[in-house]
């Protein structure tokens, strides 16, 4: 490999000091802009790159923000990382994005390496099966602002933002209900997260209200995949009597739903009424169109950069990390999937 190109190089090459190359490249007043132009070309000539990293850790910052996502591949995170992004570049601040593939091993392995790249702040949407957030410690301990969005640990030091997904999913199954569902089925992720133990809460309060019996048959954990579509399907039409409505914890899983249901001559909605979460895209290309809950993750993302930034600027005389959860509102969107009356 060739060797870096320093500013000794850039001086010798136009005749100039070092300290000079210096403070042209950090855009110093006292150096003229005719010198300024002659070094910029030269260092454009010869390859120069800046080492930004080192200059930051000198500031005792690196203008960096960590992120750590389950998965990349999601609609919903991917609206979340646009938030972010708008917020964190308006400030000046780059992304560094990483996912834990649902797994807490790769979870920690991604915080290490977030603390060692001396990141100014991380926001985390847990993994799947975190059962603890001992990796997030050292952070905590240094007082790096640590933000989590969507899936949140419930520690009383933690900041987050999300939203109520008791209040969602009663509303969505309530809605159901009353287009005259009487067995309803809820398709949900892993119980541990509390994104699905709450909306699981929120759909049982809206069966208890209404006095339709709770069956365990009747709540399914799945990995929400458009593969799950196929597997819930399966098991609904064994079930006696089939369920009149379903519940699904995401759109690309309902929407798979919907496929397989139509597949066998189930009509939706006047068989089983269907409701998806998330409002993504594909809500409104599959026929009938999905109702969904609209999960604001573009909100969520420039609010958990907001939070984010408010604990690493604090006000004067305020405490360095106020915890914060902050709770955004959801909407039942209603589309022809589940409207019979």
């Amino acid at each position: 490999m060739k060797k870096d190109i320093t500013i000794y190089d850039i001086a010798e090459d136009i005749g100039v000091s070092p300290t000079t190359v210096s403070r042209a490249l950090s855009n110093h007043p006292r150096v003229k802009e005719k010198t300024k132009k002659r070094i910029f070309d030269s260092a454009q000539k010869l390859g120069y790159q800046s080492n930004i990293f080192a200059t930051n850790l000198r500031r005792k910052n690196t203008h960096t923000i960590g992120v750590i996502v389950p998965r990349l591949n999601s609609p919903f995170q991917s609206s979340a990382l646009s938030g972010m992004e708008k917020v964190a570049n308006e400030a000046g601040y780059n992304l560094v994005i990483s996912q834990s593939l649902e797994s807490m091993d790769k979870e920690v392995a991604n915080a290490k390496t977030m603390f060692n790249s001396r990141v100014d702040g991380l926001i985390v949407s847990l993994a799947g099966n975190t059962e603890q957030i001992e990796h997030f410690r050292p952070f905590l301990k240094k007082e790096i602002p640590l933000v989590f969005f969507d899936r949140v640990p419930k520690q009383p030091e933690i900041s987050g933002v999300v939203i109520d997904n008791v209040a969602a999913t009663h509303q969505a199954t309530s809605h159901l209900i009353e287009q005259g569902c009487k067995r309803i089925v809820h398709v949900l992720g892993r119980l541990e997260i509390n994104v699905y133990a709450d909306r699981l809460a929120g759909y049982r309060r809206a069966l208890t209200e209404n006095g339709i019996p709770l069956r365990r048959s009747d709540i399914i954990v799945s990995d929400l995949s458009e593969e799950a579509g196929e597997k819930v399907v399966s098991q609904l039409i064994k079930m006696k009597p089939m369920p009149d409505g379903l519940l699904v914890s995401n759109d690309n899983c309902a929407s798979a739903c919907l496929a397989a249901l139509k597949q066998r001559q189930i009509r939706v909605p006047d068989d089983i009424a269907l409701v998806g979460f998330n409002n993504d895209m594909i809500s409104r290309m599959v026929e009938p169109n999905l109702t969904t809950i609209s999960y604001p993750g573009f909100q969520m993302g420039q609010t958990a950069m907001e939070l984010l930034f408010s604990r690493l600027k604090p006000s004067i005389g305020t405490d360095q990390n106020p915890p914060k959860m902050t709770v955004l509102e959801s909407q039942l969107i209603v589309r022809e999937s589940s409207k019979r009356q």
